[in-house]
């Protein structure tokens, strides 16, 4: 059977080569620009390749980055892809016998997942200092707002008062916990596939050290078969940066449910709502809406790169390559706008305190400190101290009245279930059954009282510095290495 075709079929070149060129062009030619100079100056190192002729091949590179200009390239079809159209520039230049020299001991293979983490590390190290900015935007207002009260709720319903700070302490814990998973995801992409070539690595005395070194990866990544399977760094980093999207959407729900006219406890700025086009009296916080929607979106685009990944081949493949890498950053960018957006919201909103205490009274929040407080004075079996505390709370909300005005509706309800008067005072009752008192009494280890508000806000203020200076200490690392390739490379010009 003859077969006269030529590659590339113009549907394939159309539908696929194209996309991937721009691709290519849009996102991967500083990393693709870092790796073959950092190979080139590993391969002169090692004695693999000549000094002259590594000179000669470092002269056509910096001609290249010179004199064409990547942006306005049309794919043609000429050549394969990116990787292929630079290696023939370089043959243009010095012929291809000493071009083709630089090709030794690599593969496509090696360098592709090479430039993916290259792609994704930077993207990383953004979202990590937006992450870790709005961790300092919750840590700064849940130390501002310790004492402010709020009503909390479970199950939908009124529960019991705590504090705006302890919310969003709880919020800061789950978000600081993101971050260590966002860290971990990002040491993963931190190992360098190099020197891997197809899936063997090479019998050259290739030095996979110095390459991931010059190209600021921590370490070579060990296994040259896993340099070119695995594809853990994706769905652990895509996994871990849904769950920040997933836990901080939960929140952002809770907002629009506190800024609701019905509850109310929130004040959204006028900064940060919009008004209607025909309803002259609406406030509409609409921000809270459109990071509700940006965090699903995000959490989406998630769950489309790992998806790709289930049932795939463990080896190279296309599945965890071009496309779908390129897929994923969209996943940065709309990311990205929900930590903004929510830091300058947490930032700027604050706590109505006459509507905390209207909602406090119609939902009688503060009465499981009653039936505590009857168990600590009046010795009650706790369930004995609830049903008076209950009786009483229902009587408040028949009468319409507030819990701290029922004094004498809970003195009857204790004379009924004990045969005794309380040893609570008007007084001490109304202590019992205001909210501040109520959070003043938690003062056990994670409660909302002043003492253990005050030393979890230190151990959180500690955790963000720790997370902070390992991030700039990776990110400076990554500086040194790229003044280190530039020096290197640079000395190979002036052999």
């Amino acid at each position: 059977m003859s077969d006269n075709s030529v590659f590339p079929h113009p549907v394939y070149k159309e539908t696929v080569l194209a996309p991937l060129f721009e691709g290519a062009k849009a996102h991967y030619v500083d990393a693709v620009r870092a790796i073959n100079r950092a190979h080139l100056v590993m391969l002169v190192d090692t004695g693999i390749l000549k000094t002259d002729d590594a000179e000669k091949i470092a002269g056509a590179l910096v001609e290249i980055d010179q004199q064409v200009d990547v942006s306005k390239l049309n794919y043609t079809g000429e050549f394969e892809d990116y990787f292929f159209l630079v290696e023939s520039e370089l043959k243009k230049r010095i012929g291809p016998d000493i071009a083709g020299m630089l090709h030794t001991a690599r593969s496509r293979n090696d360098m592709d997942h090479t430039v993916f983490k290259i792609a994704l590390k930077g993207r990383v190290d953004t979202l990590l200092d937006q992450c870790l900015a709005l961790a300092n935007a919750v840590h700064e207002k849940a130390r501002a707002e310790r004492d402010t009260l709020i009503v909390a709720y479970t199950h939908g319903q009124p529960a019991q008062p705590s504090t705006f700070g302890h919310y969003l302490a709880a919020l800061l814990e789950v978000l600081l916990r993101d971050i260590e998973r966002l860290t971990a995801a990002r040491n993963a992409l931190d190992h360098c596939p190099m020197g891997a070539a197809a899936i063997t690595t090479s019998g050259f005395p290739i030095d996979r050290q110095q390459i991931a070194q010059l190209l600021g990866f921590s370490e070579p990544l060990r296994n040259s078969y896993g340099c070119i399977a695995s594809v853990d760094y994706v769905t652990g980093l895509y996994s871990a940066i849904k769950l920040v999207f997933l836990h901080l959407g939960r929140v952002v729900q809770d907002l629009q449910f506190w800024s609701a006219f019905e509850v109310g406890q929130l004040y959204v700025p006028n900064s940060l709502v919009q008004i209607s086009s025909i309803m002259p009296q609406k406030r509409n916080p609409v921000p809270i809406e459109h990071m509700r929607h940006l965090a699903s979106v995000t959490c989406g685009r998630c769950d489309t790169i790992v998806n790709t990944m289930h049932n795939t081949p463990f080896t190279d493949m296309n599945d965890s390559e071009g496309e779908v890498q390129q897929a994923g950053y969209a996943t940065f960018e709309s990311g990205g706008r929900v930590l903004e957006l929510l830091a300058a919201l947490i930032s700027d909103c604050s706590i109505r305190a006459d509507q905390v205490a209207k909602n406090s009274d119609a939902a009688c929040i503060t009465v499981t400190e009653l039936a505590d407080t009857l168990v600590r004075r009046d010795e009650l079996s706790f369930r004995q101290a609830h049903e008076i505390a209950a009786e009483t709370s229902k009587s408040a909300i028949a009468q319409g009245q507030a819990l701290g005005q029922s004094f004498e509706a809970f003195s009857a309800a204790f004379q009924n279930h004990v045969a005794r008067a309380s040893t609570l005072d008007q007084q001490a009752y109304a202590m019992a059954v205001s909210a501040q008192g109520f959070v003043a009494a938690r003062t056990r280890y994670g409660g909302p009282a002043a003492e253990p508000m005050n030393e979890a806000l230190s151990a959180y203020r500690t955790e963000i510095d720790a997370f902070n200076t390992a991030h700039q200490s990776t990110k400076t690392r990554e500086l040194q290495a790229a003044h280190s390739l530039h020096n290197a490379f640079n000395a190979l010009l002036r052999e």
